[in-house]
């Protein structure tokens, strides 16, 4: 599933970026972001504390990737090094996360995110 990885590589590259162009294209409307805190964001709220500043993607390294290929939906998984600044707090941290993808209106958006710290 190459074009689920490049829009995964999108997706990371414009939460570094701040980009709300590639962010709004990728995420789908009714997005559920849940980060590895169990805060819930929509996609509004996402991108908001993205572009804000609010929250600030410094880096995120995947490795051990895997996708399922479900026909109109695309599942996700994976581990994360994430470097992030939130609240003036500099965090470095790792997940596990489990990525959802599917093909509204032709393309492929993300509809979901949930991810789970691993303990230091």
């Amino acid at each position: 599933m190459d074009e689920i990885i490049e829009l995964e590589n999108q997706r990371i590259a414009a939460m570094i970026a701040g980009d709300e162009a590639t962010l709004d294209a990728v995420l789908a409307d009714d997005l559920i972001y849940t980060h590895s805190t169990a805060r819930v964001e929509t996609k509004a709220e996402f991108i908001g504390n993205v572009t804000s500043g609010r929250t600030r993607y410094v880096s995120l390294e995947r490795d051990d990737v895997n996708i399922r290929d479900y026909g109109d939906t695309a599942v996700v998984t994976g581990h994360a090094k994430l470097h992030v600044m939130a609240n003036d707090r500099d965090l470095k941290f790792q997940v596990r996360f489990l990525d959802v993808y599917c093909r509204l209106n032709g393309s492929w958006q993300m509809v979901a995110w949930q991810s789970t710290k691993i303990p230091d």
